[in-house]
């Protein structure tokens, strides 16, 4: 049947949507602008994106997932909903969901999201976890006897996990991604050059020049923001170099969650992850530098996905295929209340 059956990636800075019949059909900010009088929904994604930072007192332009899990559930419904309706806007019959969760969900937030999504006019809702849908999304074939070691990069958290037969081996999430980089480098901003700039700021600082290879050519990005002192506008010009330090320390971070998990896994499969490598997904594994700074320190073969931003979303929405083969990492809607 046409469109019944969709895969969403409710990331905590993205919404993508995927639709089994026609592919990504939606990649909207996971953004809600609401009226703080009234509580009525404004705007929600793109629009409401672009009031991040700009809103008078009345409106605020919330992100109502936090760390990759629901942190205000009125609004997520409203948002499911909003994005269920654009992506199949003349669909007579209610369409099956799948939802990705980061891999150390609990039960209380797992059915928080399972709650919204019914409620938003879902038939039946499967939750997928992260790295399981990175896998699948990335093309991996995660059901022979052979260990497969991912990490999934997002906004709000890092998954890494070494999937074998169908099921999860080893796993850990950690509250450290994206967002947490943009924040550092609002941080460091502010210390160094009493300089306040905004999110969006950083994250296009991020996007442009930050870079965990130290030999990587020197490159430079001018800030706009409010200089705290005058309280005037000011611009400041950043170098690549000096930022280094910086989002280091938060790749170290990811890189000590990678080698847990590779302590933990058996050797027969740690074999296998040595020669397969590991393969990256998510919007944070882009930052420069990345992979070969993983794969020096791992010490083991580091690649990204073919396309690393929508293997959680097509992961997501192709795991109906794997409903009855899948031992860990896919929870049905019927181990939830509706």
């Amino acid at each position: 049947m046409h469109g019944m059956d969709i895969g969403i990636d409710l990331g905590t800075a993205t919404v993508l949507v995927y639709d089994s019949a026609r592919g990504i059909v939606l990649r909207e900010p996971s953004v809600v602008a609401v009226n703080t009088r009234t509580g009525d929904i404004l705007a929600v994604g793109e629009e409401a994106h672009a009031m991040l930072g700009k809103t008078p007192a009345t409106i605020a332009a919330i992100r109502p997932l936090e760390d990759g899990v629901i942190s205000d559930y009125k609004t997520t419904e409203q948002m499911i909903k909003y994005f269920l309706k654009k992506a199949c806007p003349t669909s007579v019959v209610k369409p099956r969901v799948a939802l990705c969760v980061p891999s150390l969900v609990t039960n209380v937030e797992a059915q928080a999201v399972v709650d919204a999504a019914v409620a938003a006019g879902a038939r039946s809702v499967y939750l997928i976890e992260e790295p399981v849908a990175a896998a699948i999304g990335s093309g991996l074939d995660i059901s022979r006897p052979n260990g497969n070691l991912i990490l999934d990069i997002g906004g709000g958290t890092s998954d890494v996990a070494v999937l074998s037969l169908n099921g999860i081996v080893c796993k850990t999430s950690i509250k450290l991604a994206g967002d947490k980089f943009n924040a550092a480098i609002v941080r460091y901003v502010r210390g160094r050059y009493n300089l306040l700039i905004g999110e969006r700021m950083a994250e296009q600082v991020k996007m442009a020049i930050a870079s965990v290879d130290e030999a990587a050519p020197e490159a430079t990005y001018e800030v706009k923001g409010r200089n705290l002192a005058a309280g005037l506008p000011a611009r400041q010009t950043i170098t690549r170099s000096e930022l280094f330090p910086v989002v280091l320390e938060l790749a170290a971070e990811i890189r000590d969650a990678v080698h847990s998990v590779v302590e933990r896994t058996p050797p027969e499969l740690v074999g296998d992850i040595y020669e397969n490598g590991m393969v990256m997904t998510g919007g944070g594994c882009l930052l420069h530098g990345l992979d070969t700074y993983l794969s020096r320190m791992l010490k083991l073969p580091v690649r990204r996905a073919e396309n690393p931003v929508e293997s959680v979303a097509v992961g997501t929405g192709l795991s109906f295929g794997y409903i009855d083969q899948l031992v860990d990492g896919f929870v049905t809607s019927s181990t939830h209340k509706h």
